[in-house]
């Protein structure tokens, strides 16, 4: 009798454990399926304010896309025309403006450093870069949609447009016709992604964006260098640090 009674004691006890161990396993699969694991969310009514401001750091990567032209042959005594790519620097500040829960209305005037070449390559071995060391103001006009805010963080996209005027030009010149000459206003069609993620005190967005410009920046007729090149248009791939 007492062997069976303690036997049957040790089964209700081992069962009764079992199933507690269950009981907890269920819960925490349940919590973990519910996201109870809570996360804070930061910034909670950031989206509530109309208008937001920040600052922004970028690193331009930028060369001038080129088209020959009809002379490239017959008049230019170079082979080869290119433009590399070169590093640049970037800082401005943010303005944004709420329209609903998906767009936002937004412009980045930023100061450029930029120095964009021209590399010449003649048969006989040698090379000639003409440089073109410049300082931009650049003032874009931006939509930007962007997807539902999971916790603390959400992707965007953004499509816009920008005007660049040149503050200051350095060029590396022999003088006269000699040199390559460009303008000093540009127009471009901008796209990219980005990326928010909010912190206690400010949101921080990484982006990549693309810029096409639209204007021909060589000048006509002033330009004996420059006889092989009809069309010589930016192109630049930015990475901006946006906070705001």
């Amino acid at each position: 009798m007492h062997i069976t009674y303690l036997r049957d004691l040790f089964n209700l006890r081992r069962t009764q454990i079992i199933i507690g161990i269950l009981a907890l396993l269920m819960a925490a699969q349940e919590a973990r399926s519910q996201g109870i694991g809570y996360r804070r969310k930061h910034l909670e009514y950031y989206d509530d304010k109309p208008i937001h401001y920040g600052i922004l750091f970028a690193v331009p990567f930028t060369r001038f896309n080129i088209k020959h032209s009809n002379d490239f042959v017959s008049k230019d005594s170079a082979f080869v025309i290119q433009s590399p790519t070169n590093a640049a620097f970037r800082m401005g500040f943010t303005v944004n403006a709420y329209l609903n829960e998906h767009f936002d209305l937004r412009t980045t005037p930023a100061v450029s450093l930029y120095e964009r070449h021209v590399k010449f390559s003649y048969p006989n071995g040698t090379d000639r870069t003409e440089k073109r060391e410049s300082t931009w103001i650049e003032v874009p006009l931006l939509l930007k949609y962007k997807s539902v805010r999971r916790v603390n963080s959400r992707m965007y996209m953004i499509a816009g447009v920008t005007l660049g005027i040149e503050t200051n030009v350095k060029r590396n010149r022999g003088g006269g016709a000699t040199a390559l000459d460009t303008k000093s206003s540009d127009f471009s069609i901008d796209y990219g992604i980005g990326y928010e993620q909010f912190f206690e005190f400010f949101k921080f967005a990484p982006e990549l964006r693309f810029s096409h410009g639209l204007t021909n920046m060589i000048v006509p007729g002033t330009n004996s260098v420059g006889n092989g090149i009809s069309r010589m248009r930016t192109h630049t791939v930015t990475l901006y640090l946006n906070f705001e």
